[in-house]
């Protein structure tokens, strides 16, 4: 949808809206060349995407106080809102490839909405359409392991080697192929239960001889760090145990 909204619009048409679907914001002036010259290409891109995201257009010289609120000192100026928030933004009279560019960073792709899914032929395509797409990876990786698949959830997980997540996830396999003792550990995390699945993950990282067997327990030590989130109480715990371990 491209559409003209003013100073007493924006609020519910901009930013509410984009709760909902992504909302370009083309701010110009009928006086603008550059403006005339991008109008084009962003309509194109906008069309292109019809019901994926909107177009809405602000005359600088009817809404000077908007103008000024977002702080757009030259024209045009493109911002992106998502979630309510300016997500992404430009100013001048990009190329048109360029503006795809910036609207493809804005609408998530079909793969992007496939890899939220937790169903596994809709993570299967995600990956399809685009084999870098680390959540999906992650997601099948996971949905893979908790089947009891390890062979097949490593060699889903290993494109994703650089992403500590993913890595750990990778570990995890490698522990359950291996046959060593920590599949209660990982009963414990399929449940949620990360308390006991870290401290028996501890317990086996001092039991181990092995210094590949001790990184492997490492790695899927981190995969919970993140989950749990760096700040919390539990991962910071173990984080502290874990490094006077290493040391």
């Amino acid at each position: 949808m491209i559409f003209d909204v003013d100073e007493a619009q924006f609020a519910e048409r901009v930013v509410e809206r984009s709760r909902e679907l992504p909302v370009v914001v083309d701010f110009w002036a009928a006086w603008c060349g550059p403006c005339r010259a991008l109008t084009p290409a962003l309509e194109q891109a906008a069309r292109a995407r019809e019901g994926q995201v909107d177009l809405a257009k602000v005359d600088v010289d009817s809404n000077q106080g908007l103008a000024a609120s977002f702080q757009v000192q030259g024209i045009p100026a493109v911002k992106g809102f998502r979630d309510g928030r300016l997500a992404d933004e430009f100013t001048g009279a990009l190329p048109p490839a360029e503006v795809e560019r910036f609207f493809d960073r804005l609408v998530p792709s079909e793969a992007d909405r496939l890899a939220g899914s937790d169903d596994e032929a809709e993570l299967r395509r995600a990956l399809e359409l685009d084999p870098h797409q680390q959540r999906a990876g992650q997601a099948l990786g996971r949905l893979l392991l908790r089947r009891d698949e390890p062979q097949e959830a490593l060699a889903v997980l290993e494109p994703f080697a650089h992403d500590f997540a993913a890595a750990g996830l990778a570990a995890r396999a490698r522990l359950s192929m291996n046959g060593h003792e920590v599949e209660q550990a990982f009963t414990a995390w399929d449940d949620g239960d990360h308390a006991s699945a870290l401290e028996q993950l501890q317990q086996a990282f001092a039991a181990a001889t092995e210094p590949e067997e001790r990184d492997l327990v490492r790695q899927a030590m981190v995969a919970i760090f993140i989950e749990l989130g760096a700040d919390h109480e539990l991962a910071r715990e173990h984080r502290r145990r874990l490094a006077s371990a290493l040391y």
